[in-house]
């Protein structure tokens, strides 16, 4: 039986299997990478729900696992060398679990490289501006009588669809096969579309590529499952 008393996140959300993998996060474009990667690898893990809404990604003990004090984060009772691993950051987590897995990321060190370049893309531009665009379009942003924050991150929000509608030209994944790079797109991709209520103001429909790419992505049994964890109480 592995001990994460050590951990004083285990003191706000207990682990009732702490042989397997505790998944702190809620069902947010970020939270639902781990999610996904989990149920596509089949690794047992116990997920606990996070409120944002309530700040509670600010309390002592979760900053005792993320300081940045985001979602998601995990512990991994079998680590590297069979010892616990805390790790946050969505995309860190993805890499991780491809690389303990020896799932859904390529064998070769130079499609690993080329998948890790399309992960940090998502992370570096994608959900930034695609974040931007919920702020203003859909949350307090709304009420901001200058339109132009709001219009610069959707012409930025409709460059990268068009990065990513390029790069999908005569690919069904990102990589050719499904990949963390995928997974780690699907969910902002969908939220910008659905819940951010961008879908007009990008012009997704009049995209080539992904449009097609996201349903085949949303067919996929395990992120159907990926995107409901954790439950909210």
């Amino acid at each position: 039986m592995a001990d994460l008393s050590a951990f004083p996140i285990t003191r706000r959300w207990p682990a009732r299997h702490p042989d397997r993998l505790q998944l702190y996060s809620t069902n947010s474009p970020n939270g639902v990478k781990a999610s996904i990667m989990l149920e596509e690898t089949g690794l047992p893990y116990e997920p606990h729900f996070v409120d944002i809404n309530k700040n509670e990604t600010w309390g002592s003990e979760f900053l005792s696992l993320n300081p940045n004090g985001k979602i998601p984060a995990i512990i991994d009772p079998d680590g590297p060398g069979g010892k616990p691993l805390a790790l946050f950051e969505s995309g860190a987590i993805l890499f991780y679990l491809a690389e303990k897995t020896g799932q859904l990321i390529p064998a070769d060190p130079a499609g690993r490289y080329e998948t890790l370049q399309w992960v940090m893309f998502q992370m570096a531009g994608m959900g930034p501006i695609f974040g931007q665009v919920g702020f203003f379009n859909k949350a307090a942003g709304k009420a901001i009588e200058d339109k132009r924050p709001l219009e610069r991150y959707v012409t930025e929000s409709k460059r990268v669809l068009g990065v990513l509608d390029g790069r999908l030209e005569r690919r069904d994944w990102v990589m050719g096969d499904y990949t963390i790079a995928d997974i780690s797109m699907l969910g902002w991709v969908r939220n910008l579309i659905g819940y951010y209520e961008a879908r007009d103001l990008v012009g997704f429909d009049s995209l080539k590529n992904v449009p097609a790419w996201l349903e085949r992505g949303l067919d996929r049994p395990a992120v159907q499952r990926g995107l409901e964890i954790p439950k909210r109480p």
